[in-house]
């Protein structure tokens, strides 16, 4: 089997070349940052002041004689590094994934079938297909092209692009610059025409890897997350570093031991650093946007996940997007006659109709990219293949591409048996009409059974012929003397899932806005078929032209339906819904939509038919193309930042027991009750279950159901801030009840510290069960799938169960065996620490229910 691509066979490499090749030579990449390593990850990890102050206090237990509570501490230190190194490492597989996902893709022939790689799988002698608004994914020579224009102002600094011809394979690579040159240099632009290259050079070895130079990378810009996270870690940091530090001077001044005192001191300081704070943002944003990519939605910027949950308006695309992007021919008009063409049925073709198919497979891809010229090619293989009409045996002299200023495709066919060329063309109505010269009155004519058909939601394209006996071909099409054969519409199924989509859209608050260059007919009729609001009325861009910015700015608030739309009208667009308050999510595949793809909040570009250049502008790339898959996206994005909000909102609480324990014994000379120990305890409790499982909690159930989240608002508003301190303060007010009613008993120390510790660590486990909603309670909750947090719990609780009664590490946590009685005592006292908040969940539903996204923003119609 071979691919045709311009009439020219190719067979490509075979699977066994290519791998081979591959491996031998590396793949076809620039020289980058690497993955970072497992010893660079640990290291990385041991640099963390957590695990420095852990050290050190280790250090100082040697130094006062006890070297069993050193050597458990260290070995304790080694179980937060593995905790550490598991959830970095697992960041670190799903920031791989994605990177692979992100690879620039390649079209190429491999054992004479066209498959789409990722751009660093590309081998020396793969055939490369090249189109508009491509990156060259390496240099190469070209076989054959129509129309190629490459901009290579990467590596010449030239801004013109220039020309390219067909070569022989055997020539050696020469200098990028220069009009008819038949090189294509790696990272360069496709400006226009498609081509054809075998690929000379990979990698480090092309042009641009020997020059040295590298590709513009487009840095992730500091989301305000980050900048939010980083401004609270640093001043929780600080505050606990002086802390610290003054404790330390307070107990060593109080009792004369300097040593106990640091060991005091660093006790406080680990219980104050919100170290976790950073790991959590990490895991959450990489894992988040791994969980995305498996709805085949690549995140390409991390800041869109922390935008997606407050899109407003979704802009998206009929073609490919609403609809399956699987044209076929439906209906045909010619010599004032309809016929309709079933897939199903071979019955023959009438009169006008035959001749009209027929040079509509001529104006045609033979092995098209186009879903159009895939549809021409199958009804023509289906109701001409009996006749003498497909002319497999032509050769195509030259094409006139689709062009801005004639929005249609002319192919010049050499006919060895009509000794001459046959021209035919196929484009909108409107242009081949104009290159017919017809009158006015026939213009209109023709437009009204255009329209006609376009109400029926068919996408309508007009089909010429002419011929040319000899001489030089003229450079624009407009100088043939073309005559008009008829019209041809298509059928575009819509997606089946769009409707339920779109549902899901208005219920969670989100306009829907549909932009096409179709006719308004068919946008309408297909916004009927998903539901779409406001279906009838549309505005086409000739109204958009005539609108100043103002009344533009009132329109878009009351149509979602823009038809005959430009690229250049879509920007125009995006700033005027942008400039109405919106947060606005577009979709774009072509290289003209890169500028309104970079000013939306969210750009969307399609993975499968979009160009690299719109790739590269997008923040999200949809890897199906499909409306439904952006809704998948907004649904993870609502969840994640929930979930986010959840784990901190943990972190901030569980922080101001553990730090008043460490705290409130210096200041009221009580026994000390937390030691370093006792904090690796905890950390080996709320690390795994801030990032882990609260990373995995399932959505709430109304996540779709609200509107969409105000962008401005911080993660640590104070409403938030205020009910985990409240929390916090809550679970301390509960152990230290239970702190002072065992000293008030005359308990032993050991006896103190069990019971307190015990009443902490199950108040921490009803903390992570709290704060799983905060709009449903533990009991609702119990059968929500979170298999996560339940090995987090269970693991806690036999941990626990271990220092309690095992006799040697009981008596390296200095505590003592506590009677049923006791635990019964702690589980009261742990669980009764969070029943305001389970009551406060029921009594301020409302309330609380708008705090977890906080400070939306009302919906749009």
């Amino acid at each position: 089997m071979t691919s045709e691509v311009n009439d020219i066979k190719i067979h490509g490499l075979t699977q066994e070349e290519a791998s081979a090749r591959l491996a031998a030579e590396g793949p076809n990449e620039l020289p980058s940052a690497k993955p970072r390593s497992f010893l660079a990850i640990a290291w990385e990890v041991l640099r963390e002041p957590m695990i420095l102050l852990l050290v050190a206090a280790g250090v100082i237990y040697l130094i006062l004689g006890e070297p069993r509570d050193s050597l458990v501490l260290l070995i304790s230190v080694f179980a937060i590094l593995g905790i550490d190194l598991y959830q970095q490492s697992k960041t670190e597989r799903a920031l791989e994934a994605l990177r692979d996902l992100s690879s620039p893709r390649a079209l190429v022939i491999r054992e004479g079938c066209q498959t789409r790689i990722a751009g660093r799988e590309v081998v020396r002698g793969d055939i490369v297909i090249l189109s508009e608004g491509d990156r060259v994914p390496a240099d190469g020579v070209i076989l054959s092209c129509v129309s190629l224009s490459v901009d290579e102002s990467l590596l010449t600094g030239e801004s013109v692009p220039v020309r390219k011809s067909p070569g022989q394979v055997s020539l050696s690579m020469a200098r990028p610059g220069g009009d008819d040159l038949p090189f294509v240099y790696s990272g360069t632009l496709v400006v226009q025409g498609q081509g054809v290259a075998e690929i000379k050079e990979t990698g480090s070895r092309t042009d641009l890897g020997r020059v040295g130079k590298a590709l513009q990378m487009i840095e992730p810009e500091v989301s305000h997350l980050k900048r939010e996270t980083k401004r609270v870690v640093g001043i929780m940091g600080a505050l606990g570093l002086s802390i610290c530090g003054l404790v330390a001077l307070i107990y060593g001044l109080s009792s004369g031991s300097w040593l106990s005192g640091i060991l005091v001191g660093i006790t406080v300081a680990i219980s104050l650093l919100p170290e976790e704070f950073a790991v959590v943002l990490t895991v959450f944003l990489a894992l988040g946007a791994w969980r995305i990519s498996q709805r085949k939605v690549l995140t390409r910027r991390a800041s869109a996940i922390e935008t997606l949950g407050s899109a407003t308006v979704l802009c998206v695309d009929k073609t490919g997007t609403l609809t399956q992007n699987q044209m076929s021919v439906k209906k045909l008009f010619a010599r004032g006659q309809f016929q309709e063409l079933d897939a199903s049925s071979d019955a023959g073709l009438r009169g006008g109709i035959s001749e009209l198919l027929e040079f509509g497979v001529l104006a045609s891809q033979r092995e098209g990219f186009d879903p159009m010229d895939f549809a021409f090619q199958q009804a023509g293989k289906r109701h001409l293949d009996a006749t003498e009409q497909l002319h497999e045996t032509w050769k195509l002299t030259r094409e006139y591409p689709l062009s801005p200023k004639l929005l249609a495709v002319t192919r010049v066919w050499h006919a060895p048996a009509q000794n001459g060329r046959i021209v035919a063309v196929k484009g909108a109505p409107g242009a081949v009409a104009e290159l017919c010269r017809l009158s006015p009155s026939q213009f209109d004519e023709i437009k009204n059974h255009a329209e006609a058909m376009a109400a029926e939601g068919l996408r309508i394209l007009a089909v010429a012929r002419t011929g040319f006996e000899s001489g030089a071909l003229p450079e624009d099409p407009h100088e043939f003397e073309f005559k008009f054969l008829g019209l041809v519409a298509l059928a575009n199924p819509v997606r089946p899932e769009i409707a339920n989509a779109v549902r899901e859209c208005y219920a969670a608050g989100i306009r829907v806005v549909m932009i096409t260059g179709d006719f308004a007919g068919t946008a309408q009729s297909i916004a009927r078929q998903i539901q779409l609001r406001g279906s009838e009325r549309a505005l086409t861009g000739p109204d958009l032209d005539r609108m100043d910015d103002a009344t533009l700015g009132r329109e878009v608030t009351q149509v979602n339906i823009f038809a005959r739309v430009v690229p250049q009208q879509k920007l125009r667009l995006i700033e005027a819904l942008k400039a109405n308050g919106d947060i606005v999510a577009m979709t774009g595949d072509g290289v003209n939509d890169a500028p309104a793809l970079k000013a939306a909040h969210i750009g969307i570009a399609m993975g499968g038919r979009g160009t690299d250049v719109a790739r590269e502008a997008a923040d999200l790339v949809l890897l199906d193309d499909s409306f439904s898959s952006i809704v998948q996206a907004i649904r993870l994005g609502r969840r994640i930042f929930d979930n986010l909000k959840k784990a901190m909102a943990y972190v901030m609480a569980v922080h101001v027991p553990i730090a008043g324990l460490a705290l409130v014994p210096v200041l009221l000379k009580w026994p000390l009750v937390m030691l370093p120990l006792h904090v690796v305890f905890l950390e080996l409790v709320i690390d795994p279950a801030c990032s882990v499982a609260f990373e995995a909690e399932p959505e709430e159930s109304d996540v779709m159901e609200r509107p969409p989240r105000n962008p401005k608002q911080p993660l640590f508003d104070r409403r938030t801030l205020t009910l985990s301190l409240l929390q916090g303060a809550s679970v301390l007010l509960v152990v230290l009840g239970v702190f002072a009613a065992a000293m008030h008993r005359g308990e032993s120390e050991t006896s103190v510290r069990a019971l307190t510790f015990t009443t902490l660590i199950i108040a921490n486990l009803a903390l992570i069960l709290t704060n799983r909603s905060w709009t449903r309670t533990i009991l609702n909750m119990w059968r929500s799938p979170n298999p996560a947090m339940w090995w987090v719990i269970l693991g806690a609780t036999a941990f626990l169960g271990v220092v309690l009664y095992v006799p040697s590490i009981q008596a390296l946590f200095r505590f003592s065996k506590l009677h049923v009685a006791d635990v019964a005592l702690c589980l009261t006292a742990g669980m009764f620490s969070i029943v305001w908040f389970e009551a406060l969940k029921i009594v301020g539903r409302p309330r609380l229910s708008s705090d977890l996204p906080d400070s939306r923003i009302a919906p749009r119609s």
